[in-house]
Parts: C-alpha cells; structure tokens; sequence
C-alpha cells in the first residue's frame, strides 16, 4: 500500500481524506466512500497504487477527444472503484466494485510509461473508472509520461477538491469531463454527487489551461429538459468559451437503470440545435449513427475539416491548426 496524499489526521487515529468533496471522516480500519482509500493506525493508505484493473491501448476519439491528436493511439489505464455511484453506469463492473474483488495487474509508473513508448502511443489517458481517486499513483505516471514527452489525459467525473485538482494540472494537457446533468437534483438522486463541484472542476481546468471537452449523456425523462440543456450550454459558453467541444451521447439501459429505453434520435438532434442556437461551435452526437454527427466543420465557412466515422478518420483537412479559409480551430493539433 501507498500512503495517500490529500488527508488530515484526527483525534483517535481517525483521518478526514481531503481529496474529493466529501470529505470522508474514515475511523481505523475502514474505508472512504470510494473503497479504495484505507485507514490504518490513523494513516490513510490508497489500495489501488500500482495495481491497474485494465489497461488497454484506445484510439484518441474514443475518449471522446476531437480536437486532440486526431487518429493517435492513446495508452489507457484505469484502476478500481469511484467516489460516484451512478445508477447508469457503463463501468460499473469496475467502477462499483471493491479493489480486492477484482483482478488486478501489478505495474510501476516506469512500466506503464514503457509499455506505452512501446504501443507507440502518443498520449496515457486515466479513464474508465474515476481516475482522481487513484491520484498518488496516476500522478506519479504523469510526471514521468512528461519527461518521456508523452501527453497526459483524464476522463473524468470532475469531483475533485481544488488543491489535488491544481497539481494533476501541472502534468495534465486534456481532459473529457463527464457534466451529467445541468441538475443538482439529478445529481444528487442519481449520481450521489454535486452539480456545483463539477462546475468548479470545469473551471479550475480552463484556467490551468488544459484542453477541455465535456460529455452530456443525455438520459429520457431525466435530463433532456431543453430549458437545462439551454441553461448547460449557456453556462459552458458563458464560463468555459464558445470553442469548447460538447459531446452529446445515446444513453443505453444499464446497471440499475435497465427500464429506461434508449435516448431517441430526436432529442439528440434537438439538443445539438440548441447547443448551437447557444452559440457554442463544435457540437457532436455519439454513441449512435447519425450523418455528420462526428464530424468537424469550420464555424467560419462551414467547410468539412475532419470526417469521422467511429473512432476512425477518413479526412483531416487541418492544416497548421487552421482551415484553408484561414480560421483557426480551437484544439491540440500536433
């Protein structure tokens, strides 16, 4: 075990873990919230440091990032457990599960930086699960990814304190935050988290400068209100700029949420037309086949720049960062 960073020790060999906003008083011998952060004799240890429950190497689009390092195979990596507990979960077989209930690989920092030099890839992305609780280990691989000048990515719930948050930016140069909903009900009902955290997540991101994408997984009867997704998009475009990529995803039944039906073609397509009513300049729908719902278009004039189909790439017309009309487009291009 990793003696964790980010705790306060209390009375009676008690500690309070300072890492995420819910700040859990943890007595000896027992847990966080998140089932991976451990007190023992009044020290919080993290159960997850160098032991990977998946590793895997993605293509970036996957993330989904569509506006960094198109077409690079990003090394992914993911460790277990969440300090979330969505009831729709597409993870939650890792996610919602004890580290010690769960197979596990056993790799150092230098391992994982290896294998991924060795995969070719150009990025190390922490995903799958939340990758802010495994923050000890996925920081040390970050600091050594960008000395082997590898880019580091998270995919991320963004509930996270600010303090952890501002030193994973110093080593961070993208991240896709998962915004559930533009609800605090929501959230909390369903995901047992806070809208506010995230927001503040989003924002901490952008001053630190670290490129940012955000998924809406857009859920029928929950949060496909248009006034929210108005309010959503004008938030993003009001605190996070118009050029901030918004990916709109299909939810499918899962986990505890099998007796909600698949989010129709319709409602995606309408938020998209509100996201762009908005003002916001690369909106894009997943999850789902529809026609150039993937691609990238100048907001200038209107021309196809990268087409996509999956998480494959047909054309990439970006030139230097700019279309051939001579606008730049906001991204991470080489």
């Amino acid at each position: 075990m990793k003696e964790a960073s980010y705790y306060k020790k209390l009375k009676n060999k008690i500690v309070q873990c300072q890492l995420c906003p819910r700040f859990c008083t943890i007595k000896e011998d027992s847990k966080g919230n998140c089932g991976v952060r451990i007190n023992k004799n009044g020290n919080l240890y993290s159960l997850v440091y160098e032991k990977p429950c998946t590793v895997h190497v993605d293509k970036i689009e996957k993330k989904p990032l569509y506006h960094f390092l198109p077409v690079t195979n990003i090394f992914s990596i993911a460790t277990a457990g969440c300090n979330l507990h969505c009831l729709y979960c597409q993870n939650w077989e890792i996610s919602q599960c004890k580290p010690e209930e769960i197979s596990h690989l056993d790799l150092t920092s230098e391992e994982i930086v290896k294998k991924a030099i060795e995969e070719k890839c150009k990025s190390i992305s922490y995903t799958y699960t939340e990758p802010t609780i495994a923050i000890e280990y996925f920081l040390d691989i970050a600091k050594l990814a960008r000395k082997n000048k590898l880019k580091n990515i998270i995919v991320s719930n963004g509930f996270i304190n600010k303090e952890p948050l501002k030193d994973f930016c110093k080593y961070l140069d993208a991240a896709n935050i998962d915004l559930k909903s533009f609800d605090d009900k929501f959230y909390k009902e369903l995901t047992t988290a806070s809208l506010k955290s995230i927001l503040n997540t989003l924002k901490i991101l952008k001053e630190n400068n670290v490129w940012l994408e955000i998924t809406n997984l857009i859920i029928p009867k929950k949060n496909d209100n248009i006034e929210e997704i108005k309010k959503m998009c004008t938030w993003i475009k009001d605190n996070l700029g118009e050029n901030t990529p918004l990916h709109f995803s299909r939810f499918f039944p899962m986990y505890k949420m099998l007796n909600i039906k698949p989010t129709p073609k319709e409602t995606l397509l309408k938020a998209k037309e509100i996201a762009l009513k908005t003002g916001l300049k690369y909106i894009y729908i997943g999850n789902i086949n529809i026609e150039n719902s993937e691609n990238t278009y100048c907001s200038k004039c209107k021309k196809l720049l990268i087409e996509r189909m999956g998480f494959t790439i047909s054309q990439n017309n970006i030139k230097n960062g700019k279309c051939t009309c001579g606008k730049k487009i906001s991204g991470i291009w080489s």
